[in-house]
């Protein structure tokens, strides 16, 4: 500790293990903070010393244009600096620029620089981000916007029967009907589809970079505007995705995924990581919490009232029934890979009665007069 008192140069304090510990993880054990306020002119050489070993090994991947301009500038006014001041005093000993090693250091940080620069101003706009706000614009036919600004998920009824599940701060674009041979909707944030079968009407959902197409699935995508990634989880069926075509310098590249496999869209470098195992991908598999993607819709002589109350728990949703009318029902049915429209016709007609539903955003009501 002792020795550090002689320290006169920033190259001294560098190559310090327990300073390097101290700037890097906060890891104070030898007191350097306690030691650096004790002396005001020994302060400014600390600091020196900690921004320099703070640049080598800090990530430039978010430094914006002007940051690197203006970091490039002050560099080299200091290093002009510095040698004129050299040169008029004319000091013989060796000082921080003349140390080779801390060229090397300078070298490499400014290089990191450069490329940052580079590599923002032609590679990132070779290949822009699609947003929600250009697929929409690309699109001729009139659609309804759904946004969920609450905070709880929100259920989409879509005219062919298909339901999604839209969670908070996200918005579904939608046609009122599906005309054509393609039904395409647009996703901005994340949603949970349940897709009603139709292999001559194929279903397309547009999410910022990414497409995917099914006949009659349920899956799950991720697609927020501000996060690195795009996510698409498959519960039942098969899906398959390729990226949008908007996108420049993109490969033609489509992915199949199976149940309980997922994709990870890399927007970065635009690339497609498939996950065929979600419990072995953590980030994955800490996203696999909705109650919709963990019930299971197999029931064997169960009461109705349960099979409702499942319902409830999975879609979020409020269900209002005839309680007494329906206290002695009970079902065998399977309801797995259908969307909650198709879910409710069929429980109906298992009670029979002339028994129907109404469903109004969030809340649905049963008219029964009890079971067959």
């Amino acid at each position: 500790m002792r020795q550090r008192n002689n320290y006169t140069e920033i190259e001294d304090f560098l190559a310090d293990t327990s300073f390097q510990l101290w700037v890097r993880s906060k890891d104070d054990q030898q007191g350097w903070e306690e030691w650096t306020l004790e002396n005001p002119k020994r302060a400014k050489l600390v600091e020196e010393a900690r921004l320099w070993l703070l640049a080598m090994k800090v990530s430039d991947d978010n430094l914006s244009q002007t940051a690197i301009e203006t970091a490039l500038e002050s560099t080299w006014m200091k290093i002009d600096n510095k040698e004129v001041v050299e040169k008029t005093t004319q000091r013989p000993v060796a000082k921080l620029w003349q140390n080779y090693w801390l060229r090397g250091v300078a070298s490499v940080l400014l290089f990191g620089l450069l490329s940052s620069l580079i590599y923002n101003n032609y590679f990132i706009s070779k290949n822009p981000i699609i947003n929600y706000d250009e697929l929409i614009n690309e699109n001729a036919e009139g659609l309804v916007e759904q946004t969920n600004n609450s905070n709880k998920p929100q259920i989409i009824t879509l005219s062919d029967g298909s339901s999604v599940l839209l969670q908070p701060n996200s918005k579904l674009s939608y046609p009122k009907i599906f005309v054509g041979n393609e039904r395409k909707v647009y996703l901005s944030g994340e949603g949970f589809f349940e897709i009603s079968k139709n292999p001559k009407k194929p279903f397309f959902v547009f999410a910022n970079e990414i497409v995917t197409k099914v006949v009659g699935t349920s899956f799950r995508i991720k697609a927020y505007a501000n996060e690195q990634n795009i996510e698409v989880l498959v519960r039942t069926g098969i899906v398959k995705v390729r990226s949008n075509q908007l996108i420049r310098n993109s490969k033609d590249q489509e992915v199949a995924l199976l149940p309980n496999q997922a994709l990870r869209f890399v927007r970065q470098n635009l690339t497609f990581n498939k996950i065929t195992d979600i419990t072995q991908d953590e980030s994955i598999a800490h996203t696999v919490s909705s109650n919709i993607e963990q019930l299971s819709f197999e029931f064997t002589d169960i009461p109705v009232s349960q099979i409702f109350k499942t319902i409830e728990q999975a879609y979020l949703v409020n269900i209002d029934f005839p309680r007494e009318k329906l206290k002695d029902c009970h079902l065998t049915t399977s309801l797995s890979d259908q969307p909650l429209p198709e879910k409710l016709k069929i429980i109906c007609k298992s009670i029979g009665n002339d028994s129907n539903y109404v469903m109004n955003g969030n809340q649905i009501i049963i008219l029964s007069n009890g079971c067959n």
